[in-house]
């Protein structure tokens, strides 16, 4: 591990101020950074703790919807009342997350910023990966590749986006706050990660010294749903997740949301899946054909194609799991 700086922030400008180079890197709950240091994949020169920082560990309710500071402790989230009853999504995808004493620790800022778990990209040993050394190629193209990508891949990248949270917050269509010292902005949850034909080095869209702030989520949806397929039922990264949002009127499914985890290096939105659904009655057969409509445009690597059929059956029950909310 290399030397580094460490600043403990007192306030939001002076967590900015002290970001203003590329080798920086914020410090919150750190269950993430401090394996990235351990591992070599990250060695950041300048450490910004901003763990005391106030405003930004509460859960504020406002006119239509929620906000979660930052720092909000994921079990502080996903035992909420708030979140519990009106974006259980959510919740069931932070206790899915990781064990308790992680869930303690870590934040829902920092989750979605975790990275990639490819073993290539953390091998502790040189290989091929574009993420660790650009323009050095994938060795997971041809390589262990079935816990990979089937969504969204490029020959330069078929890594995915592991977090839990994430695929429930693209779900929700929530908005991710972020400060700057050239200014914050809002970014679409769905589009917070990047995908390997924008860039294959980059894991999300964030600038040097940008700042998570906050979650903002839209008008509560009681009947949604989260579901996690892994190899084993304690702490564990998914093999396929899936999270889905459902409105009824009359009868008949009005809006819904699907998102897919560890399929792509973002969570995978089913936007065709979600229009065909719109008009059907619940249980019908059409329900089937409709989220299987989502998956044109999956592609399998040469050992993950059973994660298809996996995938789309682990979406049928996240929906079916909404709709009985």
């Amino acid at each position: 591990m290399r030397p580094f700086t460490y600043v403990r922030a007192e306030s939001l400008r002076d967590a900015l101020d002290n970001a203003r180079t590329a080798d920086t890197r914020f410090l919150a709950g750190g269950t993430e950074l401090l394996n990235w240091a351990r591992i070599g994949i990250d060695s950041p020169r300048r450490l910004v703790d901003i763990g005391r920082l106030p405003d930004l560990h509460e859960i504020t309710s406002y006119s239509d919807g929620l906000r979660i500071g930052a720092l909000a402790r994921l079990n502080a989230v996903a035992q909420d009342p708030r979140v519990e009853a009106s974006y259980p999504v959510l919740s069931q995808a932070i206790l899915k997350s990781a064990s308790a004493q992680l869930r303690n620790l870590a934040t829902i800022g920092g989750n979605p910023v975790q990275r990639t778990r490819c073993p290539y990209f953390r091998s502790p040993g040189p290989v091929a990966c574009n993420k660790r050394v650009p323009n050095s190629g994938c060795a997971a193209l041809h390589g262990a590749n079935e816990r990979l990508a089937i969504f969204g891949w490029t020959e330069d990248c078929v890594a995915v986006q592991p977090s839990d949270p994430a695929v429930a917050l693209a779900c929700l269509d929530a908005e991710i706050t972020t400060e700057h010292v050239d200014g914050g902005r809002r970014i679409p949850a769905p589009e917070f990660h990047t995908l390997p034909d924008e860039d294959p080095s980059a894991h999300n869209v964030l600038r040097p010294g940008e700042l998570i702030t906050g979650i903002e989520i839209g008008a509560p949806v009681p009947k949604s749903a989260y579901v996690k397929v892994r190899e084993r039922q304690s702490y564990e990264f998914a093999l396929v997740s899936a999270a889905a949002v459902v409105e009824l009127q009359d009868g008949l499914i009005s809006r819904a949301r699907l998102a897919l985890g560890s399929v792509a290096m973002r969570p995978w939105r089913l936007y065709d899946a979600e229009q065909a659904l719109v008009g059907l009655r619940p249980g019908s057969p059409a329900v089937r054909e409709a989220v299987t409509s989502g998956f044109s445009a999956s592609r399998p690597l040469s050992s993950n194609a059973y994660k298809i059929p996996l995938a789309r059956n682990t979406a049928l029950r996240a929906l079916d799991l909404a709709l009985e909310t």
